[in-house]
């Protein structure tokens, strides 16, 4: 259970709108939600003479590896998270959570707590499966192979859902976000199998499974629109709620009510796209992966309404193309995009699975088909899976537009509004040097529910390699120490001032004071490129401390001098961290540490004597050296930490020097 102080924080974070709209949703809750039985109105005929279909079937796909993964849900096998071939049965027990084994109660929805781990588990790993992602597979194999098993999985999958988690009970009916990402999931696999022509709404038993899944759907919709995310919580969770309805809407028009739904969830869209993503094309909540998340949102909510022949404004085009723009500058050339922020793995829809999916990389694929972006087809590479099973004959105009692309893609520098800085040179090749400095803020609204206490931290990127990383996310709800740290200052390429974050935890989604960090300066003169920037998050210590951080690089020599500056009076500990990429060793010099990354050899100095120089490798959350690549799963890595005791206003330099190696 959350603590008594953890609802004070919440409380206290609510304006007066937000109170009176939970007040009226839990009166919504006891009025309407306790009872199961209730029924939605009998799907009618779809109105329209063509099905809206916003998904095609490549069949120059090798069928193969869909039947595989298909075959593997038929043996009830699942890969939930880091948990591969876990056996959830055939159907699955879809109220247990796999990590724990806990089967959570069938309680009204909106009186459980889902983050009580005592009464339902690991809710991310419970949640997982519910989103319906492997419906997808299993009709992606149906439809490549023709092979009527895979389908009838799909109904029976669908089926005992709707029996084992009544309407508005359990943790399935919880968050309207999961309900929306499961419309999704079932629009896609609807599509797939054929839509009111699929063979499995044949005959008088396949016209009740018809109706029974329509049912649910519209349930699903009803519950969403009455639960919609909002106020200090209107983030991601309100983009995937209005695009669930909204694709639902478009896929089974079959209600007067449901077209009003959608046509409200499509304002929503319209509206959030611009307040959520800055006009420089970074998302707010300063988490790259969920700019990934939210861009699958719209993409798929604008092929939805395309195929609809009710295309979203210019001005939702346009902001989408400035949001992958921003991804593609983000990534490096062998196609490392930093893990900024939180990350749980999370996907609307897995198209394709496998080690070699890159996330980024398809999206940039499916931006150079939408806007006819030969520069973004050269920095994709190559058309993915994915891309081919949004978009008609994808693989011509893929080919079509590479044989116009530039040289080289030529990314942006500079995010102004989102607080990002590029420095470096040779991009695009194999020599590529960059630094990402961040100098945006702690994340969106009032929570900043998934940002990092990371500003002015610094990334480094080398020949393709990853050099100095922001160590990721890990867990949510649960561990909440190893929380704490992933999400804390000293777990980022930062100066940590007395041990203290720059910005105040309150929660597992919660800040109470936010750190504003500002850029003063960012120029490229003759050899030279140079950031200047500050945060005001110590400024709340009892002797306050303003810190200042300026970047310049040399294209030259290839190296970077950092230099921290502490405006204060008083004494201070200052930790200068670094760290590194888990598959890098790091050896100590006569004064310096460095690391071979492939092409280059990486030398970190600093320019004044240490109080103290610590070298941590799979520390305790209080040490660190660890990078978590996916949710739930950790490895140990080298963390540099240099320690500084400081009197009065201070200034400390680091060198890091990129020397070729061959």
């Amino acid at each position: 259970m959350q603590s008594l102080s953890w609802y004070v924080n919440r409380l206290a974070h609510m304006s007066g709108a937000e109170l009176a709209h939970r007040l009226r949703s839990a009166l919504h809750v006891a009025g309407d939600w306790l009872g199961p039985g209730q029924h939605a109105p009998a799907p009618s005929a779809s109105p329209n003479k063509r099905e809206r279909r916003f998904i095609h079937v490549p069949t120059e796909l090798d069928p193969a590896p869909y039947v595989e993964q298909a075959e593997r849900l038929l043996a009830g096998r699942h890969t939930v998270f880091h948990l591969e071939d876990c056996e959830l049965g055939n159907p699955p027990d879809w109220n247990r959570d796999p990590l724990t084994g806990r089967l959570a109660p069938l309680r009204p929805a909106r009186t459980l707590d889902h983050r009580d781990a005592r009464r339902v588990g690991n809710i991310k790993y419970l949640w997982e499966p519910n989103r319906h992602l492997h419906l997808v597979a299993l009709a992606q194999a149906y439809a490549l192979s023709g092979d009527l098993r895979f389908s009838h999985a799909v109904r029976q999958h669908v089926e005992s859902w709707i029996e084992q988690c009544p309407v508005g009970r359990g943790p399935n009916w919880a968050s309207s976000l999961e309900l929306g990402i499961r419309l999704i999931n079932w629009s896609v696999a609807w599509q797939l199998l054929g839509g009111e022509r699929a063979g499995l709404l044949a005959g008088s038993d396949g016209r009740q499974f018809r109706v029974r899944w329509l049912r649910s759907v519209y349930r699903h919709v009803e519950s969403i629109n009455a639960n919609l995310s909002q106020f200090s919580s209107a983030n991601n969770h309100l983009i995937g709620e209005a695009a669930g309805i909204f694709i639902a809407a478009v896929t089974w028009p079959n209600w007067p009510r449901m077209r009003e739904w959608g046509a409200r969830a499509r304002a929503i869209l319209e509206r959030e796209i611009i307040v959520q993503n800055a006009p420089d094309g970074g998302n707010r909540e300063q988490a790259i992966a969920y700019q990934q998340f939210v861009l699958d949102f719209l993409l798929l909510a604008g092929l939805a309404a395309r195929a609809a022949g009710e295309d979203f404004t210019p001005f939702y085009w346009e902001r989408v193309e400035h949001m992958i723009q921003f991804l593609a500058s983000l990534m490096d050339v062998a196609g490392h995009v930093p893990m900024i922020g939180d990350a749980d793995d999370g996907f609307v829809v897995q198209f394709a699975r496998g080690p070699d999916f890159n996330p980024y990389r398809s999206l940039i694929a499916s931006g150079a088909l939408l806007f006819g972006r030969p520069d973004f087809a050269l920095k994709a590479r190559e058309l993915d899976a994915k891309s081919r099973w949004l978009q008609s004959d994808a693989e011509t105009r893929f080919q079509t537009l590479l044989t116009r692309a530039p040289a080289r893609f030529e990314p942006t520098r500079s995010f102004t509004q989102s607080g990002y800085y590029l420095l470096g040179r040779d991009f695009e090749s194999p020599n590529e040097i960059r630094m990402l400095v961040d100098a945006g803020a702690l994340g969106y609204l009032s929570i900043a529910a998934h940002g990092h206490a990371d500003a002015l931290g610094v990334l480094l990127n080398a020949g393709g390699r990853e050099v100095l990383v922001d160590p990721g996310t890990y867990s949510y709800h649960t561990e909440p120490d190893w929380r704490h740290y992933f999400r804390g200052t000293s777990a980022h390429n930062c100066a940590v001032i007395d041990r203290e974050d720059q910005s105040v935890q309150s929660g597992n989604f919660m800040w109470s004071k936010h750190a504003r960090a500002s850029c003063h300066e960012f120029v490229r003169t003759r050899g030279h490129q140079d950031f200047a920037g500050e945060h005001d998050g110590y400024k709340r210590l009892r002797d306050p401390v303003m810190h200042t951080r300026s970047v310049t690089f040399d294209e030259a020599s290839g190296s970077f001098e950092i230099t921290d500056t502490f405006e204060c009076v008083g004494e201070h500990r200052v930790s200068r961290r670094w760290h590194f990429a888990e598959s890098l060793e790091v050896t100590a010099g006569a004064g310096d540490f460095s690391t071979d990354a492939g092409r280059y050899r990486v030398r970190l100095a600093p320019l004044e004597p240490l109080t103290e120089a610590r070298l941590i490798r799979g520390g305790t959350p209080a040490q660190g050296g660890w990078v978590s690549r996916s949710f739930g799963r950790k490895e140990p890595s080298a963390t540099l930490d240099w320690i500084s005791e400081i009197r009065g206003t201070t200034t400390l330099r680091t060198r890091i020097e990129c020397v070729r190696r061959d």
